[in-house]
């Protein structure tokens, strides 16, 4: 592109130059040659006058005065009389190329004067040089602008290719680079937002993929755990069925975890909201959470109000219980109660432990993305929170000490009346 620029940009200063240039060097050639004729012929003239005014006084024509005033001149004076006189001043060029003027008055002086026409030929040359000087500049400078220019053009669009390969090979970063010609700008912002929204979507694929392998881990945990029972009551019928269809549960426990997921993924879990059962939730998570619970020395009761109902995808919420309880079962202690109750147009399920609660320094920040207060993820609570704002309702901390988290839902019969809302609270 730099090449077709420069040589487009010299074939225009060309032509330019030839258009201005031929006519003007024509133009300035004659105005040279005329304007040398016109001074030869006024010196005639006014040669005609002094040998005029000479015969009157009657005095004799000094040849060496006339060539001192008329340098570079030959001059030949013709007087009439008895008998005629002719005066010659100066001698004629060695190149016997003339430039030649006469003039003459009515008493019968006749004046002729002449110049070295190779002189004013000299003349010419020197001018049209002085011209053709000019053009080169000319075609110089046109050239130099060019270069700036095509590199002012060229630089931004290698720089904008470069810009667009990156993107291409996954490096979502927004460049911010502005060149100062419009054109071009307006491309760079269109790449800029494009990267951005590349990267937002490169992000979430992120966020996706590890909150996947977070959320599949407690339903693969409690999954191994009863397949272990299997396999240890072998020889119990009784138990080896109790057992198969609690794995059988968890199997569908998974399906559904990875079914929340991707509709979280798609922004749709906000549409799926409905009237769910908060016992039945409850009692499905503590069922697959108190052997757990008990292999560590500890217990696991629900307390509250029963029978509440409230708006929420039974997925959704059971991953809400399950990572609260996931929380207070690696960095709780004691006895884990689950109270539900009912006030402020809300069914609230707390989670409560005995243990030493949350530092104060993590407590503002507990469900930001990756903060932990026992070497954890740090994401358990953060998902917690995202899933409960996506069934229009909201996870907070209660209590610091012990630690007290409670989970804020939307009454069954409130569904006409409030909107859902998504993202955290």
């Amino acid at each position: 592109m730099r090449r077709r620029l420069l040589s487009s940009t010299l074939v225009v200063a060309v032509i330019a130059v030839l258009l201005l240039g031929v006519p003007l060097g024509v133009v300035v050639s004659r105005l040279i040659v005329d304007e040398a004729a016109q001074e030869l012929g006024a010196e005639a003239k006014r040669l005609v006058g002094e040998v005029e005014y000479a015969r009157i006084q009657e005095t004799p024509l000094d040849p060496q005065q006339l060539e001192q005033k008329y340098p570079k001149r030959f001059i030949q004076i013709w007087e009439r009389g008895a008998p005629p006189r002719l005066t010659v001043v100066g001698d004629p060029p060695p190149s016997g190329h003339l430039m030649t003027e006469d003039a003459q008055t009515n008493t019968g002086v006749y004046v002729r004067i002449s110049r070295d026409r190779d002189q004013v030929e000299q003349d010419v040359r020197a001018r049209l040089l002085l011209i053709v000087a000019l053009a080169v500049a000319a075609m110089a400078v046109a050239v130099s602008l060019a270069v700036v220019q095509s590199r002012r053009l060229t630089l931004p669009l290698q720089d904008l290719a470069k810009i667009a390969d990156r993107l291409g090979s996954g490096d979502a970063r927004p460049s911010k680079h502005r060149y100062g010609i419009p054109e071009l700008d307006r491309v760079a912002q269109v790449l800029d937002r494009s990267a951005t929204r590349i990267s937002d979507l490169l992000t979430r694929e992120r966020e996706f993929a590890t909150d996947a392998s977070h959320q599949l881990r407690t339903p693969l945990t409690g999954l191994t755990m009863r397949l272990e029972e299997i396999v240890a009551s072998a020889d119990e019928p009784d138990v080896v069925r109790e057992e198969g269809e609690a794995a059988i549960v968890q199997a569908e426990r998974l399906t559904a975890v990875i079914d929340e997921l991707l509709a979280a993924a798609r922004r749709q879990r906000h549409a799926q909201a409905e009237p769910v059962a908060i016992d039945e939730v409850l009692i499905q998570q503590i069922t697959e959470w108190e052997p757990v619970f008990r292999e560590a020395d500890r217990t696991l009761q629900l307390d509250g109000a029963r029978g509440l109902k409230a708006m929420a995808t039974t997925g959704g919420f059971g991953q809400v219980v399950a990572s609260l309880l996931e929380n207070s079962l690696r960095h709780g202690g004691g006895a884990v109660t689950v109270t539900t109750s009912y006030g402020d147009n809300y069914v609230v399920v707390e989670v409560a432990d005995e243990g030493p609660g949350i530092a104060d320094e993590i407590a503002p920040k507990i469900f930001e993305r990756n903060v932990s207060g026992g070497g954890g993820t740090g994401l358990g609570l953060t998902l917690a929170r995202a899933l409960a704002a996506a069934d229009g309702g909201r996870l907070e901390l209660v209590r610091r000490r012990p630690a007290t988290f409670a989970v804020f839902l939307r009454p069954a019969e409130d569904d006409g009346r409030n909107r859902v809302v998504s993202g955290p609270a």
